[in-house]
């Protein structure tokens, strides 16, 4: 770094985000490729603490968020630099503010590496838990019609509920409030397989991404029960598609890859703490789709 980018980087303001910093953040994002949108965002700076840095225009040139579950774990994620200001430390800068931070409310600070990232992230004290894919299909390939389950039906927000008891006993967090967001937003929707009884046994949503339609999270009792969930949701998302699947479940893979989608890019779960939990260290075996690298 030269002296004068040095001093320049040094000059920066740090800020916390507030909503009127959404669509900066999305800015940001969207230069990045990345798939988040305004309602993101919004969950972010709303639900957890985001921070940034800012030049002297009010420029916002490189962001950092947390996320709080109930657990003790907090996601760290939305690490972003503007391109005309990246390699000047301004990444490692925002992470450990949100290190500190965490620590200091005693919540564990958890993300989901790439394999480039999880380099960096081993060097600070993370762990690595479970691996998991991002698989994409896109438009022209949505196409055809998906062979619905009748035993899958399309939840209502008052089921909400159910499904985010799933969600806990799956990812062992809380995250109602999540779960809240991202089924009730425009254009979301969630379905649910019950039993003979009528109780809940898996659920999916899928909600509005920048680039692609995003399926997750996906809870069910088996491979079976996963398929048929996202035969739903396939069936009423007819552009393309992103779905993030730990790689323990080879079984929804490889029907992934007969139903023309293709690897996009892999990432590592991982926490900083002396050891991990069960469910961070292996893929639970009902969860067959995360929300998301942002999320968790």
């Amino acid at each position: 770094m030269a002296p004068s980018e040095a001093v320049e980087a040094e000059a920066l303001q740090s800020v916390c985000l507030a909503a009127a910093d959404v669509f900066a953040g999305v800015g940001l994002s969207s230069a990045a490729g990345w798939n988040q949108t305004t309602d993101d965002w919004a969950l972010f700076i709303a639900q957890g603490e985001a921070i940034g840095l800012r030049t002297a225009r009010s420029e916002l040139v490189a962001t950092a968020a947390t996320l709080p579950y109930e657990g003790g774990h907090a996601w760290i994620s939305m690490v972003l630099v503007d391109p005309a200001w990246q390699h000047r430390g301004l990444a490692t800068r925002l992470l450990a503010q949100c290190i500190e931070s965490l620590r200091a409310r005693r919540m564990v600070p958890t993300l989901d590496a790439t394999p480039a990232g999880e380099a960096v992230y081993r060097k600070l004290g993370f762990l690595r838990g479970f691996g998991f894919s991002r698989w994409e299909r896109d438009a022209a390939a949505s196409t055809a019609a998906e062979a619905v389950d009748p035993r899958v039906r399309e939840a209502t927000q008052d089921e909400l509920a159910d499904c985010m008891a799933l969600d806990t006993q799956a990812c062992g967090l809380g995250r109602a409030a999540l779960l809240a967001s991202l089924a009730g937003r425009q254009g979301s929707r969630a379905w649910r397989l019950d039993d003979a009884r009528g109780l809940a046994t898996g659920f999916v949503i899928a909600r509005e991404g920048r680039r692609a339609a995003q399926i997750g999270p996906l809870v069910a009792a088996g491979d079976a029960q996963a398929i048929g969930l996202l035969r739903a949701a396939l069936a009423a998302t007819p552009g393309p598609v992103f779905i993030d699947v730990p790689d323990a479940r080879e079984a929804l893979s490889g029907w992934l890859i007969a139903h023309g989608f293709r690897l996009q890019r892999s990432f590592m779960r991982m926490a900083l703490r002396a050891q991990l939990p069960p469910y961070l260290a292996e893929a639970p075996s009902s969860l067959f789709a995360v929300a998301g690298p942002e999320f968790g």
